[in-house]
């Protein structure tokens, strides 16, 4: 419906060029009495065209070139709101397109032939992923499946550094289980890893090579056996939530191809970087930020910021025109200095868009959930998949804004109710379908000829959701915001709900009941693939 408005305010522009001028924008109204959606264009022009609002209303109005067949009525309200009635015949011919499109319904070429690149879940192979690199990770394949869905090719990225201190203290603490397994007396350092899993590899090292291993350094085969255990069990519990990464990338390949040496000399020659107590700092009070880092400490080890840049710079070459970083909240204060450091050697960082995600509490009944696992101290993101299953972990992690503080409640994700609108939807979809298994014996059938005959009040406020739909994925897409789909399908959902109670389908006039039926029918596709986006199923059957 939108659509048709703005097609219509464009072609006004001829008549009031002054409407190019302002933000044009459609609002669906609070109450039905004000129509089906509603612009506040006239007020936007007041200081433009120095007239009362109601005056510039109606001289918009007059230049539209509505067609009758489309828009029934049209109406000032309060200050100068224009309120727009859309007739029966044009909503309901949205069935039409959804039933003709199904799978595809929602897809928009917009941004076909641009491509795009998601870096998501990023965890150095420490330990497993806990619930925190989960709400990470389903955003991040999220945003990468509304990307795909506006037209962009779209590579999934994993970065990580398998050097540094925490792969030091992962081959250290897993030399000194081993050595435990041999039975000697270890006093194990509070800062190192603690988990089972730590144990676990130890122990199979021991059951291999027994004491051989004795004097072997930790960052030779203890290390590199931990990591490559462990990176196996973090792909393990991403592809449980259906997430496959295309591409890993290890940050040590920046040391290993120059890309580290070849940066700080293009600071240096920029006269971006100085020295100063033996450290090397990069010049960001210069570059729009409050004041230099340190890019190389003093001991010749740099700071995150060198290889963050490099790798910005590496991405960037590949030529894509958009590049998303998911963070978590610690990043919240430091990526801007190398948005800033980019910039500065000459990159477009606007090609750059940064996601941070809030922390995850796990609650159940009002309180914290302080999960055992005999993986390590900490509530692992497969515990949580095993406890509700991978359809509630997405949409639960999906149904928050990412900037929020996200509340996990276990007692509702486990409920077979209303309450749980994973159920809600998913109910939605396995009804429908069991009504599609049902007409077959009452030789009907789904069928397109009579829509005009949907103008009850729930069939039509369902027909407005689902013109929505195509909108809703578009702005989720290009604002990055996952949970704006949520949101829109709990609605559909809810639209579907009431019109199912108030209008049926089975012992209703034959004409009546097939145009009902393509309505629900049409329903099931668009719930389908909002929760595909999602990557939530569509059971059949409940």
């Amino acid at each position: 419906m939108k659509e048709y408005l703005y097609s219509a305010f464009k072609e006004a522009e001829n008549k009031i060029p002054q409407l190019k001028e302002i933000p044009i924008s459609f609002d669906v109204p609070k109450s039905i009495e004000h129509g089906d959606l509603s612009s506040n264009a006239a007020m936007l022009l007041t200081k433009i065209l120095k007239k009362n609002p109601r005056v510039i209303a109606q001289e918009i109005i007059d230049s539209l070139n509505l067609d009758s067949s489309v828009i029934t009525k049209t109406e000032i309200a309060g200050p100068g709101f224009i309120n727009f009635v859309f007739t029966s015949e044009y909503t309901s011919n949205i069935i039409k397109d959804i039933l003709d499109k199904k799978d595809n319904y929602g897809k928009s070429d917009k941004y076909k032939g641009k491509r795009a690149n998601v870096e998501f879940v990023s965890a150095n192979p420490t330990g497993p992923l806990t619930v925190g690199h989960g709400r990470n990770a389903v955003v991040g394949d999220t945003v990468a499946n509304l990307l795909e869905w506006i037209g962009y090719d779209v590579d999934r990225e994993y970065y990580f550094n398998n050097a540094g201190r925490q792969m030091r203290v992962l081959g250290d603490s897993v030399k000194l289980r081993y050595l435990e397994a041999l039975g000697d007396k270890i006093i194990f350092p509070e800062d190192y890893y603690q988990g089972e899993y730590i144990k676990e590899i130890a122990n199979q090292l021991f059951e291999k090579y027994g004491d051989k291993l004795r004097n072997e350094d930790p960052e030779s085969i203890f290390k590199d056996t931990a990591e490559q255990e462990i990176f196996v069990d973090i792909k393990k519990s991403l592809q449980n939530l259906g997430i496959n990464h295309k591409i890993f990338f290890n940050e040590n390949t920046l040391y290993e191809d120059g890309k580290i040496e070849a940066l700080l000399k293009v600071f240096k020659e920029k006269m971006l970087s100085y020295d100063k107590d033996g450290a090397v700092w990069l010049k960001l009070s210069e570059l729009g930020q409050t004041e230099d880092k340190v890019i190389v400490k003093n001991t010749g080890e740099p700071t995150y910021r060198l290889p963050d840049i490099a790798y910005h710079a590496v991405k960037l070459d590949r030529g894509y025109d958009l590049l998303i970083d998911l963070f978590g909240s610690d990043h919240n204060a430091t990526y801007p200095d190398v948005m800033a450091g980019l910039k500065a050697i000459g990159y477009d960082s606007s090609k750059v868009k940064v996601l941070i995600h809030q922390f995850v509490t796990i609650m159940d009944g009002g309180e914290v959930v302080k999960m055992s696992t005999r993986k390590a101290n900490y509530i692992t993101l497969d515990e949580l998949n095993d406890e509700v299953g991978k359809d509630v972990v997405r949409y639960f992690f999906n149904m928050r804004n990412v900037n929020s503080h996200m509340i996990f409640d276990l007692a509702v994700a486990k409920k077979q109710s209303d309450e749980n609108p994973v159920f809600y939807l998913q109910y939605a979809h396995a009804r429908i379908s069991s009504i599609l298994r049902r007409v077959k014996e009452e030789q009907l059938e789904v069928s397109i000829n009579n829509l005009t005959l949907l103008t009850q009040e729930d069939e039509q406020a369902l027909l407005k959701v689902l013109h929505n739909f195509k909108e809703e994925v578009l702005n989720s897409a290009e604002n990055l915001e996952t949970h704006k789909m949520c949101t829109y399908l709990y609605d559909l959902a809810g639209a579907y709900h009431r019109f199912n109670r108030s209008c049926r389908i089975l012992g209703t006039e034959k004409n009546l009941a097939e145009a009902r039926l393509a309505l629900a029918y049409a329903t099931m596709i668009v719930i389908k693939n909002g929760l595909n986006i999602l990557g939530v199923s569509a059971p059949e059957q409940m």
